[in-house]
This record gives structure tokens, sequence and C-alpha cells, in this order.
């Protein structure tokens, strides 16, 4: 949940709005920054040093970023150092994804956020590198054909596996199976309220969940899931979903499909020109990631 900015606020905000919750969620929690990950390590204050490329990351994101860099977008950044004749230097937090811009990003802690969504308002976002889009994930031996989020056969399931606070969740309340579903997606986040806290549901968990059984179907953004898709013991199925959410009742679409890019403060032009035309020669090492990861590619629309 960034906002209705990047990755992490359009899954926090179900779609391109950030609410009161959401507010009150980044208002709450403190952050405690520190230094590890791959690449040359860096103290939170460290002033950016000639030839570094300094990049905000979690420790707590996988599949995107983990303390020994071996999410996806550690690797693409790495790749993107490399091309721009820079050394990567990452600076981390303990915190989930969703604090980098606030506490690191706008505190000159670092320079670079990955990942963020085309269009986010809070900084100035380069070319996408890949665009993909929400997936439906179901076991193999289902049978499952369905494309489109509404399509009968998805709308006679019982039972979803979803992340708090996304798009999935409002496909799910779409389909008028929100309430049905309340205590089982209560469950996967051992009942804790998600009033005033970040409170969410893995890729992995619900991977297994399909994989196991107790859901008929798994909503996320690609992604998050991808990794654990490819890797399930049971053959599963993961489908980009081809339409968008139409809410209904004169409420604005919002759209499934996303261009991926890499955000900057607003006034660091320099470094996002030098960003723009290091991202064509890091192109087939970012290609390469992504379809090690088994993310759906998409053609990108920006």
């Amino acid at each position: 949940m960034t906002h209705a900015l990047s990755r992490f606020c359009r899954r926090a905000a179900a779609g391109r709005a950030v609410g009161a919750l959401a507010a009150g969620l980044l208002a709450a929690a403190p952050v405690a920054a520190g230094a590890a990950g791959t690449g040359v390590p860096a103290s939170p204050g460290a002033a950016r040093a000639p030839g570094a490329l300094r990049i905000c990351a979690s420790n707590v994101e996988a599949p995107f970023s983990e303390k020994d860099g071996s999410g996806f977008e550690d690797r693409i950044a790495e790749v993107l150092a490399k091309a721009m004749g820079r050394t990567a230097v990452f600076v981390r937090t303990d915190q989930p994804g969703i604090y980098l811009v606030r506490d690191l990003l706008d505190k000159n802690a670092c320079d670079v956020v990955m990942g963020v969504d085309v269009g986010d308002p809070r900084v100035l976002v380069s070319r996408p590198y890949y665009r993909t889009g929400y997936v439906m994930v179901t076991r193999a031996d289902r049978n499952i054909t369905a494309t489109r989020w509404d399509d009968p056969q998805i709308q006679g399931m019982s039972r979803f596996a979803i992340r708090f606070y996304s798009p999935a969740e409002t496909i799910v309340k779409r389909l008028g199976r929100f309430e049905d579903n309340a205590a089982y997606m209560y469950s996967l986040v051992n009942f804790k309220s998600r009033r005033n806290q970040w409170v969410q549901v893995p890729g992995d968990r619900l991977v297994s969940e399909v994989a196991g059984g107790e859901a008929e179907v798994g909503l996320a953004f690609a992604p998050e899931v991808a990794r654990y898709v490819k890797t399930s013991t049971t053959p599963l199925r993961m489908t980009v979903i081809a339409n968008d959410l139409d809410q209904g009742e004169g409420r604005p679409t919002i759209p499934l499909h996303y261009d991926q890019a890499i955000g900057v403060r607003k006034d660091d032009t320099a470094l996002m020109a030098e960003i723009n035309a290091a991202l064509e020669t890091a192109r087939p090492g970012i290609e390469a990631i992504l379809t090690e990861e088994g993310i759906p590619l998409l053609k990108p629309n920006s």
C-alpha cells in the first residue's frame, strides 16, 4: 500500500484511492531502518557516494525484497546499477515496503524505489520495465478455464484466498462472496484486527491455501505469488485476469494490469535521466529475472 501509486499502495487501497485507514496506518507505525543485503552496505543517513546507487529496500517484502538480497526486485536493482556503471547500495528497513517512500526516500536516506506504478504522484517515475496484472490461481486438477474475474466458474466458487486492502478484496465483494468468506479470510491472519495496523497475508500462504484445497481460488497481483506457484509440488494454474474491475453504481473502474517502474524523488531529474538511459541496456537482464521468477509479462502501455 503506498497509495494508489505503487504496488504497495495499490494493494492496500483496493485500486486507486487511499482512505483514512491507509493514512492511519502510515501515521501509526515507526520505522527502524538499517543496512543489509547484497551490494555495498550503507547506513540510512549516509550521503550519496560517487558511483553508488542507493536503493530503498525492505527486509520483509518477499518475494520482492528480502534481507539476503534474494528478492527479485533486489536482483533487478543490481542489474540496473551495473547498466548505469554504478555500485548497488541497499538501504534497508525491517518494516514492510509500504513505508519506503515516506521513511527512506523522502528523508534522503536512499534514492531509488523499485516497483512503483507508472503514475505514482509521490515520485518521479521512470519508463516501465515490465507490465503484469492480477491473476487467478487454481489447482490444475480443477480444470478452471476462466480468464475473467466475473466468469460463472469463478462466481460459483465459495472460498477465496486474497490479500486485504487490494483489488482482489474488491473482486470478492463484487462477486457477493465477501461476507461468506470473512471468517476464512481473517483466519489467514490469525484473526488479528486490521484497524490501524498493517496486517497482510503473505503470497506463499495464498498459494499454499489453494494447493492444499483450503481455498478454491487465489486472487493476487502476479509478482506476489508467481514464485510460489512455480515451485508448488501440487500442479497449479495461474491465469492473468483479462478484464478490469467494474465496481458498478457509477464508481470508477479499477484496472487490473499495471506498468511497473522505478521511482526517485521528484527533484532528482538527473538521476532519472540516467536510469531511463540505462533501462534499455538492462532490459535483457531484467526480463531474464522476471521470466525465472515466473511472472507473466504483458506488453507495456506507457
